[in-house]
């Protein structure tokens, strides 16, 4: 009882921040594009926030391993607020080049801090599951990063939603007032020994030695540059400027497919039933999504590229696109428990996260460079090639020990 209790927790202040992180990034994206501000320019706003996210996974693991997942959680939380805070001391006197560095510095505050929570929350469902209990882990693991990715669509919306009706400076304050409610209560309920692995681990174990874990790793960072590649610049400036639409069609339509990525991720177990004959998902699962990732890309560049009714294959499309990945992340995300022992879970989840976040950083540089380059068609030929070098390292992921059935995950209620 206390498990479900403290998972809950958990998760409640994931779904607080993922709110305010999804609608800090529409909020930015909107506000800077409105202003005049090219794609290479709206990409690199967004540099930092990533970067920092690859340093905070490389040791945030070895940090909550040894201080425990409540004050990784906490911290994340706080620095979140300091961020938005920030951003809100942003002077339209200043120059493009001061306000561009400014903003830089303020994403990499939130980078640091949305890694630090997302491997906290992610981190605890290992600590909380009963050891052995893998279907049960499948099912949780697919529960809190559906519902994240639902809530952060749903944060786009927002963002787009408080630009129109406060203004830039303050909807900062009011999600600011949000997360430090959130922070406030993880403070007076979360237990202290959450997380604290019981043998410390030394800081050079911090990049993992485990082959299993290095390469899902790999596939984890080609995996995410394949989506942010044409999400983070690429698609939301192609339909403002292609196709006319405003910020609220733009952040409603991002909004959308967030959603929906989020409540198949939710499924993903249901749905891997059908073809893994009722066991958890292994390696080959995650290869066989990815190729077929690929091939759904490399089908809607080649519409884009012939001009064959663009809008409907771009939204259609990538609605595709965005159910296989769901699907993709979901398995990535239980292999990386599965192949995880106890203790060093959290080490392992957070080097894992540190390759996710390079993947993130490479595909955002890459969005506002391909656009400006070749336009949505470069960014989505990217986005396939990065796929199919996703598949190609999965193939090479090692079979989970007596893999449990499915079943259990599938049909469970609770």
């Amino acid at each position: 009882m206390t498990s479900l209790r403290n998972y809950v927790l958990v998760t409640a202040a994931y779904w607080a921040f993922t709110l305010t992180d999804g609608a800090l990034r529409m909020l930015v994206l909107l506000h800077f594009y409105r202003l005049g501000y090219g794609s290479v320019e709206l990409a690199f706003l967004f540099v930092f926030y990533e970067f920092f996210g690859v340093v905070t996974n490389l040791v945030g693991g070895w940090i909550a391993g040894r201080l425990g997942l409540r004050v990784t959680l906490l911290a994340g939380l706080s620095l979140q607020v300091v961020a938005l805070v920030m951003l809100a001391f942003l002077d339209p006197a200043w120059s493009r080049a001061v306000s561009v560095v400014f903003v830089m510095a303020a994403q990499a505050l939130s980078g640091i801090a949305k890694d630090l929570t997302k491997m906290s929350a992610k981190s605890a469902i290992k600590v909380l599951v009963p050891e052995g209990a893998d279907s049960a882990l499948f099912k949780w693991v697919a529960i809190l990063t559906g519902s994240k990715n639902a809530l952060k669509g749903v944060g786009f919306f927002l963002g787009s939603v408080l630009l129109d009706a406060l203004g830039f400076r303050g909807s900062l304050y009011a999600m600011a007032a949000g997360i430090l409610l959130t922070l406030l209560g993880c403070i007076a309920t979360l237990p202290r020994e959450l997380g604290k692995a019981k043998k410390k681990a030394p800081f050079s174990q911090i990049l993992s030695k485990h082959r299993a874990i290095n390469v899902l790793s790999a596939a984890r960072f080609f995996l995410f540059g394949a989506r942010d590649v044409w999400f983070v610049v690429g698609v939301p400036v192609f339909l403002a400027s292609r196709f006319g639409w405003g910020f609220m069609e733009v952040g409603g339509f991002l909004a959308a497919w967030v959603i929906g990525y989020g409540i198949v991720q939710s499924f993903a177990p249901v749905l891997l039933r059908r073809f893994t004959g009722g066991k958890v998902p292994r390696g080959r699962s995650a290869a066989v999504l990815a190729f077929l990732l690929a091939a759904v890309i490399v089908a809607v560049t080649l519409g884009v590229a012939r001009d064959f009714q663009p809008e409907l294959v771009v939204v259609g499309g990538l609605g595709l696109f965005g159910v296989v990945f769901a699907v993709n992340s979901s398995v990535h995300s239980y292999l990386i428990l599965a192949y995880s022992e106890g203790d060093k879970v959290a080490m392992n989840v957070g080097f894992y996260y540190m390759a996710n976040a390079g993947g993130r950083l490479v595909g955002t540089v890459l969005s506002g460079v391909m656009y400006q380059q070749t336009g949505l068609v470069g960014c989505l030929a990217m986005s396939a090639a990065f796929a199919l070098a996703a598949a190609g390292l999965a193939l090479y992921l090692p079979p989970i020990a007596n893999p449990p059935p499915l079943s259990a995950a599938a049909d469970a209620g609770d």
